[in-house]
């Protein structure tokens, strides 16, 4: 469904900021009392991360689906663009400064977009690959490291990351 009645206009409201920072969806229809509180969600944040956004209710409900990012209005964009940015954490890896073994667990220390840090590689398991160049390694803690291309690494970066592919 597309929700856009007109290039300008949604037909189903408008998304805004509340109080607090959170988004909000303002609707159209004098049927709905308030404002709701909606968080974006992508259907496909890697593959096509501008295609597919679900907007979730505080209940965990789909409220409205949107076909394409650029349908939204620029004003709306950029505040569902930064409630993405805060609510999705994948740190790009630009640079494997060490790794402390060739056998797993193994301790590995990173330069990514968002500093220097280190993670612990429980198994070979944890390195996805996605296509011929792309990589989303998961540290034990949980987060997702993503490498968008493993061949724009400098070249003592992919000897290391060549021992575990």
């Amino acid at each position: 469904m597309n929700p856009m009645t007109d290039a300008s206009q949604p037909a189903w409201g408008r998304l805004a900021q509340d109080d607090f920072g959170q988004l909000v969806l303002i609707p159209v229809t004098s049927d709905v009392a308030a404002d709701m509180p909606v968080v974006p969600v992508r259907a496909f944040p890697i593959a096509a991360p501008d295609e597919g956004l679900s907007l979730v209710g505080t209940d965990g409900r789909e409220v409205l689906w949107i076909d394409r990012l650029t349908d939204l209005p620029a004003d709306q964009l950029k505040l569902v663009l930064a409630a993405l940015h805060a609510r999705e954490f994948s740190p790009v890896i630009q640079k494997l400064v060490s790794v402390s073994g060739f056998s797993t667990p193994c301790t590995w220390c990173v330069q990514t977009d968002r500093g220097a840090t280190e993670f612990v590689l429980k198994t070979e398991d944890d390195i996805r690959r996605l296509d011929a160049h792309q990589l989303l390694i998961t540290g034990s803690q949980g987060i997702t490291y993503r490498v968008p291309d493993r061949q724009a690494l400098d070249s003592a970066s992919k000897r290391l990351l060549e021992r575990f592919l």
